[in-house]
């Protein structure tokens, strides 16, 4: 059984390499940094995974969205190209410190507030910045348009003095990338890489204008601290919290994804950590930001990985590939790698997901509205538009004040909505009340004001169902006493059902015994006990 773990873990991590290695140099480009820095990041980051993490199919390497967002963020600096570098550097010690951090204050789940739709949406529209910036190296025009309205003028403009060659050689290696995705059992993207090279060999694509990756000087030396002032560094701080966010939210979907699907157990904070120690390694190596991308951990789970060992493999192939390669690679034509990019993001760029939100109708607007302010802001702002989105879905969603109303059903104890159940039972003189919502500040005063303003004349006993909420804070805690007054001066007898302990605990250290007395922890108890106690009115 070790044998054949082991076999299987050598054929997933050679397979995996063939993935990261151009991904790596891709992606650092995106970055606007060398594509050695890439290389280091993606070595070094899976193997200090490999020996902290626990998803025997996550692959920790740098990720388009991290390049992009990483790439906005200097950009956004203003720093010259002298600094950027150092500024990288500093970015990427940054993002490990976050994360660290976060772990040591068990803040995994903070990645749950940024919702599944506005990272499809935010998703779905870097996807479309990406591929559009990738644009001028698969057609051979020179780089241009600091937003997405410039750029798009900018490739309508250079379209007509698009380099020949670099465009037929970037068109084919898209259409064969895309055609290979078809049969999983091939390394669709091993083959275009060797085909690029031979093509670059033997038709002198240099000299037909291609551009190509060069020479890669594997030079490790230590990480150049750049001199900043406050303000900038303050700014540079502002920036990494949304890279520390969406470098989470990616890995650790990734990796809960792939261990759900095996019975696996992962926990978010051993993946903090473990994510925290990568960056803080690929930092001080000089590298960029690295995560968990779904595209190559599905790939290492698609090659048949069974351990962590998958990854330590596609490391050592990985370096051994550049070491013994070098020369070929730098004729790798740059399109080539524009192309492997372009096919990657092929998923993201799939409408589907968006269009399903539509159908549901359910979250369709933020997600939207995340894909429109990526393109509409820019990477950085988009990504904090997002996060803004998400949380503004959650006040928004517990900030309301919706009311159910409960009726019996016949012989039984069960208390449903008497909106979507005609034939439940009401009493005349007892009225039952579900706030939809927990009660805390935001909404406990207009809840409860509903349910006073809901509430017949006539009707002797009110229940209230806190069934929803399992503590109070002070404000809503102030809210129920200050309703139990309201109702009794209107002669309304008020009793709770479904009050759980904490809450029960809490009206007790604030001297409300009276409304402890009143509270039950069934609404058939509740019930009960106002059909007992209530007497029509004469």
């Amino acid at each position: 059984m070790v044998r054949r773990a082991g076999k299987a873990d050598l054929a997933a991590g050679l397979a995996v390499a063939a993935l990261m290695l151009p991904e790596a140099v891709a992606y650092a480009g995106i970055a606007g940094l060398p594509a050695v820095r890439g290389i280091v990041s993606a070595i070094a980051g899976c193997l200090v995974y490999a020996a902290l993490g626990r998803s025997r199919f996550a692959i920790v390497s740098p990720t388009s969205s991290s390049a992009a967002i990483l790439a906005a963020a200097l950009a956004s600096l203003s720093a010259g190209p002298t600094d950027a570098g150092s500024l990288a550097t500093l970015a990427v010690l940054l993002v490990g410190a976050f994360f660290l951090g976060a772990a040591a204050l068990s803040l995994g789940a903070l990645a749950s507030f940024v919702s599944r739709p506005v990272v499809r949406g935010f998703a779905f529209g870097l996807a479309i910045t990406i591929v559009l910036r990738q644009l001028p190296t698969l057609l051979g025009i020179p780089a241009g348009g600091a937003d997405l309205p410039r750029l798009v003028a900018h490739l309508a403009a250079q379209l007509p003095a698009a380099n020949g060659a670099t465009a037929l050689t970037g068109a084919a290696a898209l259409a064969v990338l895309l055609l290979l995705r078809r049969f999983h059992w091939l390394p669709g993207v091993l083959l275009v890489l060797l085909a690029g090279i031979a093509a670059s060999w033997f038709l002198g694509l240099p000299g037909r204008g291609v551009a190509t990756v060069g020479r890669i000087v594997l030079a490790l030396a230590p990480p150049a601290m750049p001199a900043l002032s406050w303000a900038t560094f303050a700014r540079l701080v502002q920036l990494v919290v949304p890279l520390v966010l969406i470098l989470f939210t990616e890995s650790w979907g990734t990796i809960r994804t792939l261990a759900l699907r095996h019975g696996d157990q992962v926990l978010p904070g051993r993946e903090l950590a473990a994510l925290g120690a990568a960056n803080l390694a690929v930092g001080l190596l000089q590298g960029m930001p690295v995560g968990a991308g779904f595209s190559v951990g599905s790939a290492s789970e698609a090659a048949g990985a069974r351990s962590r060992w998958a990854g330590v493999t596609a490391a050592l192939a990985m370096a051994a590939a550049v070491i013994v390669a070098m020369p070929w690679i730098a004729l790798l034509p740059r399109a080539v790698l524009a192309a492997v990019v372009i096919a990657a993001l092929a998923e993201a760029l799939n409408p589907a997901p968006l269009l399903r939100l539509w159908q549901l109708g359910r979250d369709q607007y933020v997600a939207t509205a995340a894909a429109l302010g990526v393109l509409a802001l820019g990477i950085v702002n988009g990504m904090l538009f997002a996060i803004l989105l998400s949380v503004a879905a959650v006040i928004r969603r517990m900030a309301a004040h919706d009311l159910v109303r409960l009726g019996q059903l016949p012989g039984t104890h069960d208390f449903v909505d008497v909106a979507r159940h005609p034939e439940a039972e009401v009493s005349p003189w007892v009225e039952i009340w579900r706030p939809a919502q927990p009660l805390f500040f935001a909404n406990a005063e207009s809840v409860l004001g509903a349910v006073s303003r809901n509430t017949a004349d006539g009707t002797a006993t009110v229940i209230v169902s806190l069934e929803q909420s399992y503590d109070l804070d002070t404000t809503a805690l102030e809210a129920l006493v200050e309703f139990d007054e309201r109702m009794s001066k209107r002669c309304h007898q008020l009793l709770f059902a479904r009050v759980r302990d904490p809450i029960r605990d809490l009206l007790r250290k604030a001297g409300a015994t009276d409304l402890v007395a009143r509270s039950y922890y069934s609404v058939a108890d509740a019930a009960a006990v106002a059909g007992e106690d209530t007497q029509p009115p004469a």
